[in-house]
């Protein structure tokens, strides 16, 4: 999986990289229980200090994303399980996202033609157990 960071952007690093690996769980590009990079390893790759990678992964761990243990390092969770937060969170952007795109002058079944479509790359999107 190839991350693109855009050092330029408002975005904070850590969140690029926490966005792009949640990304790629999703596409299928990293599958579950899949091994990630060192906090190391993954600095040098994309040329950030190893804090900003540490605290990305601190951050997908908490999500429930990531599992890190000394012996096996980082590695996608086996299974992703969505909290009640996490459906908070969700309903609010959505709801920001609908509100822009009606703004827009999106009509209804295109927002929702869109979202189906994404929906559909995303082929690699395991099944989530809501808590």
């Amino acid at each position: 999986m190839i991350l693109e960071i855009d050092m330029a952007s408002e975005t904070p690093i850590y969140v690029q990289l926490r966005n792009q690996i949640v990304l790629g769980i999703g596409r299928g590009e990293l599958q579950l229980g899949e091994g990630l990079p060192t906090v190391r390893q993954l600095a040098q790759d994309v040329g950030v200090n190893a804090m900003t990678v540490n605290k990305a992964y601190t951050a997908l761990k908490k999500e429930g994303y990531i599992e890190i243990d000394r012996r096996h390092g980082a590695r996608v969770s086996p299974s992703v399980r969505l909290s009640g937060e996490f459906r908070e969170k969700l309903e609010g952007e959505l709801a920001l996202l609908i509100a822009e795109s009606g703004l827009a002058g999106m009509e209804k079944q295109d927002f929702l033609s869109l979202c189906g479509s994404l929906f559909d790359q995303m082929g690699g999107l395991p099944t989530a157990v809501l808590e």
